[in-house]
């Protein structure tokens, strides 16, 4: 398949699931995992209608899980004292914040060299195409599942768990009508809050890099359905 394909691929199935959820479901919390993540995810909230509280993308949940992962086993710690944020769009412009990521409290730019940190957030961002190669045949499961329970759970428990994920902005960032992963809390009503974090000029600008790459799929997407109108 070619990238477009799968876009409208994707789309179609994500359009007919959207558009049953919205007639039996009016008052449900949707949660996307299909790929290209970002932008299946305004597709979704397009078609249901929903305000943008109960409509998100599952994106830095499981990219966080699987950095997480890479700096445990990096410094011999256990993945329980890891915390991490990965914010962006789920793909290869990810943006992994190390100094918003610790073990125990303490920051992993205080416990790792740059370059480490640098390649850890380079085997996160290319986790998902590891994982497709190292299976041979399908995708990662395992932890996309694990994080679509740890978001249902926030959820259904109400537990307020600040996670990224990816949401419609509407000015926070500098950016606006755009799905992209930021830190959000988690509740019983959905997105209850979008946390802004401050972010250092480089960081801000790779989240907006991030963000125009998100930008091009939903432009991709709408002028296809145009053009498949017009015919």
């Amino acid at each position: 398949m070619t990238r477009m394909d799968l876009l409208m691929t994707n789309a179609g199935i994500v359009e007919t699931i959207a558009n049953h959820i919205r007639e039996l479901a009016p008052n449900s919390i949707v949660i996307v995992v299909t790929n290209p993540l970002d932008v299946m995810t305004y597709v979704a909230w397009k078609v249901t209608g929903f305000p943008r509280e109960r409509v998100m993308g599952q994106a830095g949940v499981l990219d966080s899980i699987r950095m997480r992962y890479f700096v445990a086993l990096e410094l011999g710690v256990s993945v329980k004292d890891v915390q991490a944020m990965v914010l962006g769009s789920h793909g290869d412009q990810m943006v992994p914040l190390p100094r918003y990521t610790t073990v125990a409290g303490v920051p992993i730019t205080e416990l790792l060299p740059p370059d480490t940190i640098e390649r850890i957030n380079d085997r996160t961002r290319k986790a998902g195409t590891e994982i497709v190669n190292l299976l041979k045949i399908g995708s990662a499961y395992y932890a996309p599942g694990a994080a679509v329970v740890e978001m249902v759970e926030a959820i259904v428990r109400d537990k307020k768990r600040l996670m990224p994920c990816s949401v419609l902005l509407k000015g926070e960032y500098g950016l606006s009508d755009v799905f992209i992963g930021v830190p959000i809390i988690l509740g019983k009503n959905g997105v209850e809050k979008i946390v802004e974090l401050k972010l250092t000029e480089e960081e801000l600008k790779a989240l907006h890099q991030s963000a125009e790459e998100v930008r091009k799929g939903i432009a991709d997407y709408e002028a296809e359905k145009a053009k498949a109108a017009a015919s």
